[in-house]
C-alpha cells in the first residue's frame, strides 16, 4: 500500500517537516538523539569476598566545541557536527532555559574543561552551574544550546523566537551571527 505518491505526498512529507523544526511537535524521547554518557560496569568476575581493583578514574575530559561553514557564516559546532546556539535574553551569562525549554534546546554539557578545537578561542570558552548542579558550555560570557530536532550539519534554527527569546547561532568572535 502507498502512503503517500507523486507531488501531493511530497508535499505532505515537507510541510510535516517544516512543524518538526524549531518548535513543532515534540518528537517521542526514543527518536531523540542521547548525549549522556553510557555507563559500563567494572571488575566482572571477581571474587565474592574479594578486594575490587584499584583503578585511577579517567580524567573527566570537556566537551570539544568547534568552527563550521554554515549558510550564516563560520559558527559553533561540537564535534560530531551538531549546531550551537545561544538564547538572546540570557545576558548576564547565567542560564535561564529549563523545563520545557530545555527539552527543546538542551544545553551543551561539560563533564570537565570545554576543550576548543579550530577557531575556537580558547579565552572565550568556559563554564556556568545549572540548577540541577550540571555544568553548561559558555562562549564569550553567553550559555550554549543544542536544538533537540536537528540532526549533524543542519542549521535549522538561526533567529527563531521561542521560549520567550530569539536563538542565534554563534561566531567564533562570541557573538551572535547577524539575523
Amino acid at each position: 500500500m502507498t502512503l503517500f505518491s507523486g507531488r501531493a505526498g511530497t508535499a505532505v512529507v515537507v510541510a510535516g517537516l517544516l512543524v518538526t523544526a524549531c518548535g513543532g511537535p515534540a518528537t517521542d524521547a526514543a527518536d531523540a538523539p542521547s548525549r549522556a554518557p553510557s555507563a559500563t560496569s567494572s571488575a566482572p568476575g571477581t571474587e565474592p569476598g574479594a578486594a575490587a581493583p584499584t583503578t585511577a578514574a579517567p580524567p573527566a575530559t570537556g566537551v570539544s566545541v568547534t568552527v563550521r561553514d554554515s549558510e550564516f557564516g563560520p559558527m559553533l559546532f561540537d564535534e560530531p557536527g551538531q549546531a550551537i546556539y545561544l538564547f538572546e535574553i540570557e545576558t548576564a551569562g547565567v542560564p535561564e532555559c529549563y523545563g520545557e525549554c530545555a527539552e527543546a534546546w538542551p544545553p551543551v554539557l561539560t563533564t570537565g574543561a570545554p576543550q576548543p578545537t579550530g577557531d575556537v578561542r580558547a579565552d572565550l570558552l568556559g563554564t556556568v552551574a545549572r540548577d540541577d548542579g550540571s555544568t553548561q558550555v559558555t562562549y564569550g560570557g553567553h550559555p550554549l544550546y543544542f536544538y533537540a530536532h536537528e540532526g549533524p550539519g543542519q542549521v535549522l534554527c538561526h533567529d527563531v523566537v521561542e521560549n520567550g527569546g530569539r536563538w542565534l547561532v554563534v561566531t567564533p568572535e562570541g557573538a551572535p551571527a547577524p539575523a
